[in-house]
């Protein structure tokens, strides 16, 4: 259904209720209107990384970690699948009559604010620190779940609109103050890119303040939204942000101006009650109906795309799609791409005819909650690390590891014809985070247990981390620093112990880190054979890590956030200045770059060339074949290397890569385009990332990849905010890596260098 159609019929519904049902409509837990038919509906759902809060779903990585696939169409692919389960479970439920929250098809995500300071405790939602890589991940998710139907498969929600990225615990009264060249060149291009080029249905305003005025009321970012980028859904707010209005940032005195505020403002839907106080503003004279009503027909187009009045091809999607096989897999392989190696000296993948004894160390191997990350839903079995590796050893391993079968001593003293079982050694090591796991007990009371099991170890496998209860969002589950936020980029105390513990063994060991952001692995990297990074990898993140340790399937992820050195180089939390902070503007080296990770491969960029033709022609080799697939002029333009809303250029440019893999083992890898004007005062100090493509490329092989440049990567923004194409001289570099010098000490590549003057 056209959105034209849908908001004439809107219109026609909302002209036959009063005053007072209107206003009704705008509250998140929306009443039934019986006398018109409609059903209650609840706007609330949450869908970041699998269908969340309402049962069983499959959970898939955590958004940071589908950031580090760098994979548009793996991004895509999930979000289809999670609004597929979305569909499966509202068809269900409305079958039951359940309308409740967390059930219906309007979901608030994706997370497209960006991670500018390691700190941030919801930095995890996101898809990273690069305003480029966000933008297109976050367009291929909210197109994959949206959908291409007749109707419209799930509504996504581009949130938090805007500059918002902590601190958590100052978010309800906090201004986050901007620059006109930040807001342009940071903090907004994702939110553009979902609205113009992915057509997102809704956009959530942040909790803060935003260069003083509330970011659910401010004049100034609505008509960036309406009225510079044409979006023409809903806006909703974040949950009780517009409470604080008179709580908080006391730009209201009650709840009555508040609510009138908002909805002035061009809040249509609040998440949260203020807008109880609708009716009296209206009494008052604050708001008017013709202010009340457009809100409503706006909250009702979104239904009519929804198919939710008429029906729709998606009504018959059945629950037996929720948490498939196929669902399940693809949650595998989301994993297995996320997973970032960040160090190797050889010892992986583990061979294992090589190994008799590993020993499975640390608070998060055997931790549910380390794989879900938060904003999650319900998985029927999550594999823990521990489980994965036990399921992948088999079962004589399991045997042995429980230590109730005779065959497992016989087969070590090769009495047995079967081949000699991997024997699994097991210890929590220490607890997450308090000093002791027993009440009763002295404190670090797993500690000897952790060195009994690697001394008694052929290899040990470390896994030490974080979870949600450590950095995550203000008041979700009590987190322990700082209301969600980390105040260091250090581990907990007691794993760092542990760390040391280990290491003082001198086995053989791969630290596996489950955590969402940055964390100082300098003690690791000194000290440890391997680092992998798993962030929150999913339900099926322990047959995914096996796999991988196994060499079964390579790894392939990329950082998308600066691992720091300190936390002493970044500016202060509370400032939003951009100078200093992340690969784009940071002074010194990384402890581990944006851009970077190991593969079992070789792979390097060996060649590369720039190619450029005018947009016609390039639209004229695509037109003709979309008009025969039916596909539109956006279509074609994107197949052209034209980017929907950035040319204005008349020639287009194109990167063509040669990819060489010089290893032994067939890997997936990223090749990335980074562009640096060099001429203009304005320009981003640092190479930024302007073209990324997942490839995968067979031992010995070598292929051609082609990246298309958007125009926009030869802009640059000036201080008032203005972003213009500019020409004189740009260097390109094209690799599997950032051109930083710490990037080219880690893999020992340096990227090409191409010189382009325009």
């Amino acid at each position: 259904m056209k959105r034209e159609e849908a908001r004439s019929k809107a219109q026609e519904l909302v002209s036959k209720m009063t005053l007072e049902e209107k206003a009704s409509q705008l509250r998140y837990d929306a009443p039934a209107i019986e006398r018109l038919g409609i059903p209650a509906y609840n706007w609330w759902n949450e869908a970041l990384h699998g269908v969340a809060r309402a049962g069983q779903a499959t959970v898939f990585p955590q958004a940071i970690g589908l950031g580090a696939t760098f994979d548009t169409e793996l991004i895509g692919e999930i979000a289809d699948t999670i609004s597929t389960e979305g569909r499966a479970k509202y068809n269900a439920f409305s079958s039951e009559g359940d309308r409740d929250i967390y059930k219906g098809l309007t979901f608030w995500s994706p997370n497209v604010n960006i991670f500018r300071d390691p700190r941030w405790g919801r930095g995890h939602e996101t898809y990273g620190e690069d305003p480029y890589l966000t933008s297109r991940l976050g367009v291929a998710f909210v197109k994959g779940l949206q959908g291409d139907g007749e109707t419209m498969k799930a509504a996504a929600c581009a949130k938090h609109f805007a500059v918002h990225s902590g601190p958590e615990a100052l978010r309800h009264e906090f201004d986050a103050e901007a620059t006109a060249k930040d807001m342009e060149e940071t903090y907004l291009p994702a939110f553009q890119a979902l609205v113009k080029e992915a057509g997102v249905e809704s956009v959530m305003g942040a909790y803060n303040r935003v260069n003083g005025e509330p970011a659910c009321a401010s004049q100034v970012l609505q008509k960036k939204l309406r009225g510079d980028w044409g979006f023409e859904g809903h806006f909703v707010s974040d949950c009780w942000a517009i409470r604080d209005f008179h709580e908080n940032h006391l730009v209201a005195k009650n709840a009555t101006e508040s609510a009138a505020l908002a909805i002035n403002t061009g809040c249509d839907l609040n998440c949260g009650n203020t807008y109880l106080y609708i009716m009296k503003a209206y009494q008052e004279g604050l708001v008017t109906e013709e202010t009340i009503t457009e809100a409503a027909v706006r909250l009702f187009t979104t239904r009519y795309l929804l198919g939710l009045f008429d029906g729709s091809e998606y009504d018959a999607i059945p629950y037996m799609e929720v948490e498939s096989p196929a669902h399940l897999a693809l949650a595998q392989k989301a994993a297995e791409e996320s997973f970032v190696l960040l160090k190797n000296n050889g010892i992986l993948p583990l061979q294992k005819e090589k190994i008799k004894t590993i020993g499975l160390i640390g608070p998060n191997m055997d931790s549910r909650v380390a794989l879900a990350g938060n904003y999650h839903g319900t998985a029927s079995r999550y594999v823990t690390i521990q489980e994965g590796i036990q399921d992948y050893l088999g079962a004589e391993a399991q045997i042995c590891f429980d230590n109730r079968h005779g065959d497992c001593s016989a087969a070590e003293s090769g009495e047995s014809e079967r081949s000699v079982p991997v024997r699994v050694l097991t210890s929590v090591g220490c607890h997450l985070s308090k000093d002791r796991t027993e009440s009763l007990s002295q404190e670090q009371d797993r500690l000897s247990e952790a060195r009994i099991v690697a001394k008694n170890s052929d290899v040990v496998l470390l896994c030490v981390g974080l979870d949600e209860t450590l950095e995550g969002e203000e008041g979700d589950t009590g987190n322990r620093y700082a209301s969600g936020d980390k105040e260091d980029l250090q581990l907990p105390k007691a794993q760092r112990e542990l760390m040391e513990a280990v290491a003082a063994c001198g086995k053989p060991t791969v630290l596996l880190l489950t955590a969402g952001s940055d964390i100082d692995l300098s003690y690791a990297a000194e000290h440890f054979d391997t680092i992998l990074d798993l962030w929150y990898p999913g339900c099926e993140g322990g047959h995914a890590a096996a796999r991988v340790l196994f060499g079964d399937v390579s790894p392939s992820g990329k950082l998308p956030v600066t691992f720091y050195e300190t936390l002493e180089e970044l500016p202060e939390f509370t400032d939003y200045s951009m100078q200093g902070r992340t690969y784009r503007h940071m002074t010194g080296k990384a402890q581990y770059p944006f851009g970077y990770g190991l593969t079992y491969g070789d792979v390097e960029v060996i060649a590369a060339r720039i190619e450029t033709e005018s947009e016609q022609d390039a639209l004229g080799k695509h037109q003709s074949e979309a008009f025969e697939k039916n596909e539109t002029g956006g279509e074609a333009a994107t197949k052209a290397g034209i980017k929907p809303g950035t040319s204005g250029s008349s020639f287009i440019t194109t990167v063509v890569a040669e990819v060489t893999n010089h290893g032994a083992v067939d890997t997936q890898d990223v090749v990335q385009v980074y562009v640096k004007n060099t001429d203009s005062a304005d320009a981003v100090p640092n190479p930024q990332l302007a073209a990324f493509a997942k490839v995968f490329v067979k031992a010995g092989e070598t292929r051609q990849v082609t990246l298309p440049l958007a125009a926009r990567a030869f802009t640059v923004v000036d201080a008032e905010g203005i972003r213009r194409e500019t020409g004189g001289t740009y260097k390109i570099y094209v690799g599997c890596s950032q051109p930083d010098e710490k990037s080219v000490e880690l893999t020992g590549d340096r990227p090409v260098e191409i010189v382009l003057t325009r």
